[in-house]
């Protein structure tokens, strides 16, 4: 199944600044899709709490075999392994490292579990249509070829928003350069995320 992620970050984790937390996440996220492609990085200002520093945000594209709770599951698994604590965090506040589901295929989800839930799960992302730092860099690794049916909404939605401010920090092949970078420096954080089947 073609799936788009949104990733952010606007606070380190370990000796680690934003940018480089995105590439780390980036190496393991690699490991579950084929056809991987990552957009550019933007720097864009905070939404609703304000009074925090600038988010550091991005997109990857791919292909991947797992299901739609399968691939949240290993999200929820690299989230964790870079300090986030969804417990533990305010909402829409600092973190370490963000990633959502924006796109699965054409799939509608609005699952909401009433035991755990860090297994709720909407798709199409619910706030795409507000948000240029989601929108600027999707559009970036939608392709054309994509079995996506709404990519002239999100066109149309991002020339309502404008940018909101969202600047271009690092393009798609200097980002593609630094992760490189990093699986050399760094190897893999050690989350087991081996492609697989549907979970």
């Amino acid at each position: 199944m073609f799936a788009v992620l949104g990733l952010g970050s606007n606070k380190a984790f370990d000796s680690l600044d934003s940018l480089h937390v995105l590439a780390c996440a980036c190496v393991e996220l690699e490991s579950l899709f084929s056809d991987f492609c990552v957009s550019s990085v933007y720097r864009t200002k905070p939404m609703y709490v304000e009074n925090q520093p600038d988010f550091f945000n991005m997109a990857v594209s791919g292909e991947t075999t797992l299901s739609a709770s399968g691939l949240l599951s290993k999200i929820h698994e690299i989230e964790a392994s870079f300090g986030r604590s969804r417990e533990n965090e305010i909402r829409n506040g600092q973190r370490s490292l963000d990633i959502d589901i924006e796109l699965f295929g054409n799939e509608e989800i609005h699952f909401s579990d009433p035991v755990d839930s860090m297994k709720n799960l909407e798709i199409p992302h619910p706030r795409i249509s507000e948000r240029a730092f989601v929108l600027i860099p999707l559009l970036e690794v939608l392709p054309e070829s994509a079995e996506i049916q709404n990519r002239d909404f999100y066109e149309k939605s991002l020339a309502k928003t404008g940018n909101q401010g969202a600047e271009l920090y690092l393009d798609s092949a200097g980002f593609a350069g630094i992760i490189t970078e990093t699986e050399r420096s760094y190897g893999r954080t050690g989350t087991d995320n081996g492609k697989s089947g549907d979970e």
